[in-house]
């Protein structure tokens, strides 16, 4: 129990609500239905282009942004999230990490509705995956303007990361990859807007002003 209190304490205030809203949210979906029933999910808020069109559904591309097609599905976004979000969220802030995740999974969902406009092959969609690769696009940006490394993690190791997720997700059936690849690119334009590098002062120029 105390370890469970240590791990929550040492991670960051936006982003464990986030994942604790996403887990939350799975819970109370699970008691009243069945999360991997497709006709239950889009009753409930996941994303279908043509309802979205048609009807003027907008409200889907956000609220499919916290529904998951089972545990599984879940627990792949909420694991890369919770160590990955935290790192972003040190980086820009508890307000512009909110604006990177949230803009981002919508950002992630329009070039999905797009790609099924294109396609003509329209499925239900739900799943915080977009938002979780906006953060992953955000931290590519960040750890390229700070010389291939943020905290602990590499250019490199996140670099591979993304890499094994986007080449899953292509093959692998059932997968919006599109959703990927939006949210991905939408992170990085998001980072590039939002990310003010910290200025170091130099021990020598502290001690002088410090003097005056």
């Amino acid at each position: 129990m105390d370890e469970i209190k240590d791990f929550l304490k040492s991670r960051t205030i936006m982003n464990l609500v986030i994942v604790l809203l996403n887990i939350g949210i799975f819970i109370v979906m699970e008691l009243i239905g069945d999360t991997e029933d497709v006709q239950f999910m889009l009753t409930h808020g996941a994303n279908f282009t043509p309802w979205v069109l048609e009807h003027g559904e907008y409200y889907r591309l956000f609220t499919c942004m916290f529904l998951h097609f089972g545990i599984e599905h879940l627990f792949s976004n909420m694991l890369v999230l919770i160590f990955l979000g935290d790192t972003l969220e040190r980086s820009v802030g508890k307000i512009r990490y909110l604006l990177i995740y949230v803009i981002g999974g919508l950002g992630g969902n329009l070039l999905s509705m797009w790609y099924d406009m294109k396609t003509g092959d329209f499925a239900v969609s739900a799943g915080a995956s977009g938002a979780v690769f906006a953060v992953i696009g955000a931290l590519v940006f960040i750890i390229a303007r700070n010389k291939g490394k943020l905290e602990d993690l590499t250019g490199k190791r996140l670099g591979l990361m993304a890499a094994l997720t986007l080449f899953q997700g292509f093959s692998s059936a059932g997968i919006d990859n599109s959703a990927h690849v939006g949210g991905l690119i939408t992170g990085v334009l998001l980072a590039i807007l939002l990310y003010r590098k910290k200025k170091r002062v130099p021990i020598e120029q502290y001690d002088h002003d410090s003097m005056q």
